[in-house]
């Protein structure tokens, strides 16, 4: 079998990192919500385009290349899930404070490496798993309110017992509008409302 072209290889790479943010769940909550503004969904091909620049082009065969500085030029996974983290901040408004941002930058790599040695299965697989999802909605389901240590702790029970004597909540009497002063020339006195 021959081994793809640059330009193949290129292009596969781009669809991975397009498919990998398609799937990232942060991000898809983010443009189905416009937390992006009404052009949420460009911003998010935007994205993809923009974490594909950040990696030289593989125009040229970069795997045969013996250049002791090509290394140098790839991005490391810490690097990617930063460029992640604050492109969701500042373009989404969103603050992703779980790993997943991290496990979408390994992945990058992954792929990354992959297309490199000519294998596109993942990127295949990524594929076939996007057009399974395609469709469905990202759910937010907020998580139960965990306590920080000590913020509720406390050993003091008397709180709670004086909450048996408190008294009913009784209606306050009704106040009764009183009928506006009208002058013997016909004019209604204006009279400010106590506060």
């Amino acid at each position: 079998m021959e081994a793809p072209s640059p330009a193949q290889t290129q292009t596969t790479f781009e669809r991975g990192i397009s498919l990998l943010l398609n799937l990232w769940p942060a991000l898809t909550l983010a443009v189905q919500n416009n937390w992006g503004g009404p052009d949420s969904s460009d911003k998010r091909d935007w994205f993809a385009g923009a974490v594909s620049e950040l990696f030289p082009p593989l125009t040229t065969s970069t795997s045969t290349s013996t250049s002791p500085s090509a290394p140098s030029e790839e991005p490391d996974a810490e690097y990617i899930e930063e460029f992640l983290l604050n492109v969701m901040l500042d373009e989404f408004e969103v603050n992703v404070d779980d790993d997943s941002a991290f496990e979408v930058a390994e992945s990058i790599i992954r792929i990354r490496k992959d297309c490199l040695k000519g294998k596109f299965d993942e990127v295949e697989q990524l594929g076939r798993r996007y057009t399974e999802k395609k469709g469905s909605k990202v759910v937010f389901a907020k998580g139960e309110d965990q306590e920080e240590e000590g913020e509720w702790d406390t050993d003091d029970d008397e709180e709670d017992e004086d909450m048996e004597d408190a008294p009913a909540l009784v209606q306050a009497p009704r106040r009764e509008k009183q009928e506006p002063e009208v002058d013997e020339d016909g004019f209604q006195t204006v009279t400010r409302k106590k506060r």
